[in-house]
């Protein structure tokens, strides 16, 4: 069977955990290709909320195997944090969860290196969530980073990790006079989790290649968004490496000819958490009234979220660098209450209109969006799951997000549960 990937077509913060959650029920594997802790990824199963950071969105589901790919970058702690958090509610993580040994470390260092950038005030403020992502992806593009596979030969991860932390440990003195943590205890602490690691390790090429082989259901799960892409964001504003389609072939070890299915996730408005132009976005009451009904707050790091009208020249660039074959519409019930709803289809630009996303950051942060207003529907849809159910109006909202965006709307949210979820038309 060919691979489905599963992609945000924003900033983040699409819902993509809980797609993935739902799609995973017919998955044999579900596999994570990029990101790091800096994911925050959350399902909700009846009165319960689970968050995930660094674990694969389908782990909650008993008959699916689960994979962090060897582009993500593992924050070790963060890890076992999660297993034994969901080992005390009875969940066999152990027994769902392997691990690309291919798979890059986040070490202390990282992170302390990169809280000290954020705040110093002598760099652009990204806008990170201090986890180290970047810091660690730089260690592997330096080529001196240490993987999860070091782990077991301890004595060459030991000798190695000092080396790493003495050279962070000189820049954070000379750029920001502060120093990286105590190797020794940095050391110590990963250590006492070792055992843990490598009982999960595998070559997880191999695996997703055989399953593929096999004729099963690997679904592909990216974190962030496309416009977060390293390569394709809104650069220098972005995350460090690629929430695209392209990111599962080399965050997984798959070839391109194996992914047929590429479903992109994006909220029925736009949010955006971090520094960056965004035209869209709402100030004052009007995007406090977003926010909260949206309860956009970063998952991560509680962080309120930006929040914005619909803005289609994002959403058709991430349709075009994907290859999105469909969207999920997510978020949809958020808009219930409004008489109209402002949808941006083109930006005037200083170069002139256009509408896609422009990759000039200068350009981009003097766009102004183009606003069509659509009339709102002002009734519930929260919870609804069929699609004759819902408004005619809200159906109309979801036709002329499908048009503008480029890909069929396939799947519609109408809520965190897994329950409230709308066929919402066959690819």
């Amino acid at each position: 069977m060919p691979a489905t990937v599963v992609v945000g077509c924003q900033w983040g913060d699409e819902g993509k955990g809980k797609v993935v959650d739902v799609l995973a029920a017919e998955s044999d594997l579900v596999a994570r290709f990029q990101g790091g802790s800096n994911a925050g990824h959350t399902v909700i199963i009846g009165d319960k909320k689970y968050v995930f950071h660094m674990l694969p969105s389908g782990v909650l589901h008993e008959g699916s195997r689960n994979l962090l790919g060897n582009g993500v970058v593992v924050d070790v702690a963060s890890l076992v944090e999660e297993i034994e958090g969901l080992e005390k509610e009875g969940v066999d993580v152990m027994g769902r969860l392997l691990l690309s040994d291919q798979a890059h470390v986040i070490l202390p260092f990282h992170r302390a290196h990169d809280s000290a950038g954020e705040e110093s005030g002598r760099e652009t403020k990204i806008g990170t969530t201090k986890r180290g992502i970047g810091l660690a992806y730089g260690d592997k593009f330096r080529r001196k980073g240490l993987r999860l596979c070091d782990f077991r030969h301890p004595d060459r991860f030991a000798a190695r990790y000092r080396e790493l932390s003495e050279y962070h440990d000189s820049i954070m003195k000379t750029l920001y006079g502060c120093e990286a943590p105590d190797p020794e205890e940095g050391l110590e602490q990963l250590m006492a989790r070792r055992d843990r690691i490598t009982a999960l390790l595998c070559d997880g090429v191999t695996l997703v290649n055989d399953l593929l082989s096999a004729g099963k259901e690997v679904l592909c799960e990216g974190a962030q968004g496309v416009m977060l892409d390293i390569d394709h964001g809104t650069y220098p504003f972005v995350t460090s490496s690629s929430p695209t389609s392209g990111g599962a072939c080399t965050g997984l070890g798959i070839p391109p000819t194996a992914i047929k299915r590429v479903i992109g996730i994006v909220k029925a408005y736009t949010t955006r958490v971090g520094e960056g132009p965004m035209p869209t976005e709402l100030h004052g009451d009007e995007g406090e009234r977003l926010r909260k009904a949206g309860g956009e707050f970063g998952a991560t790091t509680g962080r309120p979220r930006r929040c914005g009208w619909f803005d289609a020249p994002v959403v058709r660039r991430a349709v075009q660098i994907c290859g999105c074959t469909e969207l999920c519409i997510t978020k949809l019930d958020v808009l219930d209450d409004y008489e109209t709803i402002p949808v941006c289809t083109n930006y005037d630009t200083p170069a002139g209109q256009t509408n896609v996303m422009p990759f000039d950051l200068e350009v981009t942060a003097a766009a102004k969006p183009v606003l069509e207003e659509r009339k709102g529907w002002h009734s519930r849809t929260s919870g609804v799951t069929k699609r004759d159910d819902l408004p005619a109006d809200a159906i109309a909202y979801l036709s002329r997000l499908e048009t503008l965006a480029g890909a069929p709307v396939t799947i519609v949210s109408t809520g965190p549960a897994r329950a409230a979820t709308i066929p919402f038309a066959k690819v």
